[in-house]
């Protein structure tokens, strides 16, 4: 993967508010979240530092599964998942751009059409 195929996204936020409203709009359209991984939460929780980051986890049954079934190892980065980050007191975001992850795995454009959401939904997030 190249630094073309991912997406990063300045947020004014705090990572924790991004967090939380990310999984506030995940719920207000229907999305389903899978979960939120705390990496520096653990790292903290074991003697280790690590700059505030966080995986929100989430996707739809109906979107994901049509590429699923095309493409099998398009699992592997299904659901989505988008990067929340602390970037020396800056907020980003970062997840891979839907069009490399369509390329990645060879998916139809029109079954991956509905992977753009994640463009509006993180778009959402910094509108505020």
């Amino acid at each position: 993967m190249s630094a073309g195929d991912l997406v990063t996204k300045d947020c004014p936020l705090s990572v924790a508010d991004t967090v939380a409203r990310l999984s506030a709009l995940i719920a207000d359209r229907g999305i389903t979240l899978f979960g939120v991984i705390d990496h520096s939460g653990e790292a903290h929780a074991n003697g280790l530092e690590l700059r505030d980051t966080k995986v929100v986890i989430f996707g739809s049954p109906a979107a994901g599964t049509p590429v699923m079934e095309a493409q099998p190892l398009a699992a592997l980065d299904l659901p989505l998942k988008v990067l929340v980050w602390d970037d020396g007191g800056q907020t980003k975001l970062t997840y891979t751009a839907p069009a490399a992850l369509a390329a990645r795995y060879g998916v139809p454009d029109e079954l991956a059409a509905p992977l753009g959401a994640v463009n509006a939904l993180t778009d959402a997030v910094i509108a505020g």
